[in-house]
């Protein structure tokens, strides 16, 4: 448990405090005037969050994902159209472990075998690598996970 005292315009406490909330477990905030009357001082109570929230399965992570083939598509013409060497954004490397993490799913059933699903493993570790990730998971749990929050965001 730590304490965090921020110093801000009267404005900004709600958005401050409801980001404080977002990031820790909190206890209340106590706010008072700064010494010339102009901001706040706000001091709360605060620990590490731990998380709760289950990691996305791929029904929730990709129910609002194009279909299949459009992403091959795009992942495709990505590739394509950038001068070799080019380094491609987080986008397309994301969009990629989830594309190849879809294709897996499906052959998962009747596949007992290397394939498909170990590319979707090395598609997300290279994404978690990009990320530095430090989270210790299932690299297609995180590849759902990040996928999931940036399709909602778009």
């Amino acid at each position: 448990m730590f304490e965090i005292r921020i110093i801000c315009d009267p404005a900004d406490t709600g958005r401050v405090t409801d980001a404080l909330s977002e990031a820790f477990t909190v206890g209340p905030v106590r706010q008072h005037p700064t010494r010339d009357g102009q901001r706040k001082r706000l001091y709360v109570t605060a620990d590490h969050r731990t998380n709760t929230r289950p990691w996305p399965g791929p029904d929730e992570a990709y129910t609002l994902a194009p279909s299949i083939i459009r992403e091959i598509t795009w992942t495709a013409d990505q590739a394509a159209t950038k001068p070799f060497g080019t380094r491609l954004p987080r986008d397309f490397w994301l969009r990629k472990a989830a594309l190849l993490d879809r294709i897996a799913l499906q052959e998962e059933p009747q596949s007992s075998g290397a394939g498909a699903a170990d590319i979707a493993t090395e598609a997300a570790e290279r994404l978690m690598h990009l990320d530095d990730a430090t989270v210790i998971c299932d690299p297609r749990a995180y590849v759902r996970q990040q996928y999931a929050h940036w399709i909602k965001h778009q």
